[in-house]
């Protein structure tokens, strides 16, 4: 079958150029949203007629705006169904996802998002769904086991969206997918987002699309905001040299936050072990990690209390870090469009970052096709031009305190932020992010006042109560 198509490098438009209700342009002016990223330039104007479509874009592109929207000009907010639904591979992208629905939804009163992923007790789902929901954002297995319950009806949904539908197809789920797109009504709308193009992307299209536009925006980043180098180390078969090359790299750097890759999850495993015992503060991020050990390590990488988060593609799929200073391939990818994924992840919006690549002898075919993508050549240098900056270990500014209790207790972020500022007497400045979740609330604190925050939070009250507190070790 062969896919009309186009590709774009074109430039960003207004998006008051698109055919969106006045509330919705009010609410986009009002969240910063004036000029669109070239995936949204090239997808919303077809998918906002109603086209099927195939994109292919990089994480941080901006597409989760380009499908919330086609999907939210979809929506009857005075319907009480699931009209739209959203798949996703990761919990963490699904709540993303949903965070950025939201937001977008504000110019309607009382849209309804549920986030349906596994690591989470079923029962509140449930109750979710029976109190009505307007978009369903999830992971397969969950969508599935929903819909084989009989908790989640589909006959009202108009949009379905695959949401990185290559890592999706990386982990396993395409009979998930197709499972769950036979449930969908025949007659909708369906928009599938990649960051690269497998087979099975066809495959799928091919079984539950209809006569899908295919878009391609040039996975390229702004040379003067992303700054490249290459470092040639022993052959692959020498592991220890190539990690004992990453401290080296993060003593000359000392970035205040690294997303270190590596193809395997032992490769994880052993790198962190060696930087832990160089002082380093890092962290594992790989596939079989319990819900809860990944919540914890995502909250304590994104809220600055850990300096470097070593993980597998898939792991790391679908995490969107602010102020990420560098990223290390630790090992090169064979697929130059992952290349271009991962290093993408640094030199965000006006943001500016390092791309450091290791690579030995034979893995230099792989780099010939990162070159070939990029049209350019790399930037080689030496690793013994590596020298330590400074004799003071590298530590996070922040520290991370999880506190017994989350939504489930109606804890909010402002009566933690109003422990600590309160009687406490810890300044705005010296509390960080701070993450509710179900049954657990992490506030990131400045790290010289860790040990002192912790005993006025187990000594003091949030709402009025008694917690319990930890600090999270690294």
């Amino acid at each position: 079958m062969t896919l009309p198509s186009m590709t774009s490098s074109a430039a960003s438009t207004d998006f008051s150029a698109l055919p969106l209700n006045p509330a919705m342009q009010a609410n986009l002016q009002t969240l910063g949203y004036l000029t669109m990223t070239p995936i949204q330039a090239a997808s919303l104007p077809l998918a906002l007629m109603g086209k099927d479509l195939i994109a292919q874009a990089k994480t941080g592109s901006g597409k989760t705006a380009a499908f919330a929207l086609a999907l939210l000009s979809n929506l009857n907010a005075r319907r009480f169904a699931v009209q739209a639904m959203v798949l996703c591979p990761t919990r963490e992208l699904a709540d993303q996802v949903t965070t950025e629905i939201r937001r977008l939804a504000r110019a309607e009163e009382n849209i309804k998002v549920v986030t349906l992923c596994g690591g989470v007790a079923l029962r509140g789902q449930i109750a979710s769904l029976e109190h009505g929901a307007h978009i369903v954002v999830g992971t397969p297995g969950r969508i599935m086991d929903h819909l084989a319950r009989g908790n989640l009806n589909l006959e009202a949904m108009n949009t379905l969206v695959l949401d990185e539908a290559d890592r999706m197809l990386d982990m396993g789920f395409f009979d998930d997918i197709a499972t769950v797109a036979k449930q969908c009504p025949k007659e909708r709308q369906t928009l599938l987002f990649s960051a690269t193009y497998p087979e099975g992307i066809a495959k799928l299209s091919q079984q539950f699309m209809k006569s899908p536009q295919t878009i391609t925006v040039q996975a390229q980043h702004e040379k003067s905001k992303i700054r490249q180098r290459w470092y040639e180390v022993p052959d692959s078969d020498h592991d220890e040299a190539r990690l004992n090359a990453v401290a080296l790299l993060l003593k000359h750097y000392r970035p205040a936050s690294t997303l270190a890759f590596c193809n395997t999850k032992s490769q994880c495993r052993s790198l962190v072990a060696l930087l832990k015992s160089q002082g380093f503060s890092a962290l594992a991020l790989y596939g079989e990690l319990e819900q809860r050990e990944r919540d914890q390590v995502l909250v304590q990488f994104s809220n600055r209390s850990c300096s470097v988060l070593v993980a597998t593609d898939v792991a790391a799929r679908g995490l969107d870090i602010s102020q990420l200073e560098m990223v290390i391939n630790v090992d090169v990818t064979p697929d130059p469009e992952v290349h271009i994924h991962r290093i993408g992840r640094t030199g965000r919006v006006d943001e500016e970052g390092w791309a450091i690549s290791l690579v030995s002898m034979d893995e230099m075919g792989s780099v010939g096709k990162i070159e070939q993508l990029q049209k350019a050549e790399s930037e080689w240098h030496k690793l013994a031009e590596l020298t330590p900056a400074s004799k003071e270990p590298l530590q996070p500014p922040m520290a991370t305190l999880q506190i017994v209790g989350g939504r489930k207790e109606k804890i909010r972020a402002g009566d933690v932020l109003g422990a600590l500022t309160g009687e406490a007497g810890f300044t705005r400045e010296q509390v960080g992010k701070i993450n509710v979740n179900e049954f657990s609330t992490y506030v990131a604190v400045d790290r010289k006042i860790a040990a002192e925050a912790l005993q006025k939070l187990v000594t003091g009250r949030i709402k009025g109560k008694t917690v319990r507190v930890r600090l999270l070790e690294d």
